[in-house]
């Protein structure tokens, strides 16, 4: 069923649920080349993306397609992140199929959606062509592509990269070792598959945690080769009032390495309390006058 709002127009699929939303305008929807992916976390659903989907093409209504997934709904979630991850690459390319004028890709992914989205351009990685003889640049589709496409953004908010094992990794167990211990032994009654991965509870036939193979090329899956090809890899994490993401996995970072921080004093997004960029981010870098109009990172803060 298709609906209009406010210049915006969305449909929703009857078969799976999923979301499209793009520009009304004609020459705006036409002239769109950047999909972007939104995935929602565990036990989730497009609603939970909606609004920000409209934001996205109210911003950049010539630009943008956005494509709300929803192969993973629900207790979907819980069938574990190499399934999730496996529904969602074929869901993009098939989105990818229906729209030939797509020629960029950016993911934004909330909470297990981003591992899902790890795990899904891991199997949609394609390597760069080795007679391109561009193949020494440092960014750009010289990295290889993402189906085909060239590789934008890929942000995650809030998303247990580190997994929910220990150390204060969920915070309603207060970093209690006991609760923690027991919540590893019985978190598969509660999140099946999902939750064995998150508590890196899978080790099977040899192999390590599924997790921790997401943190190298393996086999098929080039889980690394693909986040490099993406000219901007972003976490957002929540310094606090997350009671089931910690700081420190959502962030990456160790203990030691968790930054102090006081009020923002950024006027802009005043929620954002410390940013750190990376050497290769520095704004010396960004070329004099280059346009920023596909930067879905400075969309993600309403």
């Amino acid at each position: 069923m298709e609906k209009q709002e406010e210049g915006v127009c969305s449909a929703e699929s009857v078969v799976d649920g999923s979301l499209d939303v793009w520009s009304c305008k004609n020459s705006d929807s036409s002239s769109a080349d950047h999909l972007v992916v939104m995935v929602h976390g565990i036990l989730g659903s497009t609603d939970d993306w909606k609004f920000g989907a409209e934001q996205f093409v109210k911003r950049l209504p010539d630009k943008l397609f956005v494509h709300c997934s929803e192969k993973n709904a629900s207790a979907l979630t819980l069938d574990g992140v190499d399934v999730m991850g496996e529904r969602l690459a074929s869901e993009v390319l098939e989105i990818v199929e229906t729209r030939p004028n797509i020629r960029k890709i950016s993911f934004v992914a909330h909470s297990l959606g981003g591992l899902a989205a790890r795990y899904a351009i891991g199997k949609l990685y394609k390597p760069p062509n080795p007679q391109d003889s561009s193949g020494d640049s440092i960014e750009g589709p010289s990295q290889g592509t993402i189906c085909g496409l060239e590789a934008v953004n890929f942000i995650t908010v809030a998303t247990p990269h580190l997994g929910s094992m220990g150390n204060r990794q969920v915070p309603f167990l207060f970093g209690v070792s006991s609760f923690e211990k027991v919540a590893g032994l019985v978190i598969h009654w509660i999140f099946k598959r999902t939750g064995r991965h998150l508590f890196l509870k899978d080790e099977e036939e040899g192999k390590p945690p599924l997790l921790r193979r997401m943190v190298e090329d393996t086999g098929d899956c080039h889980f690394m080769s693909a986040l490099r090809a993406f000219k901007r890899r972003v976490v957002y994490s929540n310094v606090g009032h997350d009671h089931i993401v910690g700081w420190r996995t959502a962030s990456i970072r160790r203990d030691s390495e968790l930054p102090k921080w006081e009020d923002s004093l950024d006027e802009k997004y005043p929620h954002i309390v410390y940013e750190e960029l990376c050497k290769s981010c520095d704004g010396d870098d960004v070329p004099e006058g280059e346009n920023h109009s596909d930067d879905i990172e400075d969309l993600i803060s309403w």
